[in-house]
């Protein structure tokens, strides 16, 4: 399961967060993402390295090649946090609607 700071720490990269954007569009090996971005493939190995720390990418080996995925529950994870302040936000949105009301009787 991911740790938010983690998660976050990992995101604060620019390229992490296009090779996250890579696999998201669907598995790819080391070689795939490589080869659509201007860095190396150990560069593009340690971001993933990194991803995968954080729990957002998990990987399987096919044949050579490891393929690397979205992991749902990292993302979950993330998820969550930011749906409290999305929860919050729509609650404090409602009462102040609410009060609004009140005050235009």
């Amino acid at each position: 399961m991911a740790n938010v700071s983690s998660v976050f720490t990992a995101l604060s990269d620019p390229t992490r967060r296009t090779v996250l954007e890579r696999v998201a569009e669907r598995p790819r090996s080391v070689g795939e993402i490589a080869g659509t971005l201007p860095v190396s493939r150990p560069a593009v190995s340690q971001h993933l390295q990194v991803l995968k720390a954080a729990g957002l990418v998990v990987d399987e080996v096919q044949g050579t090649r490891r393929i690397y995925r979205i992991d749902p529950a990292g993302l979950g994870t993330v998820r969550a946090w930011l749906d409290r302040f999305w929860d919050e936000a729509l609650e404090a949105f409602k009462a102040d609607i609410e009060a609004q009301r009140g005050t235009d009787s």
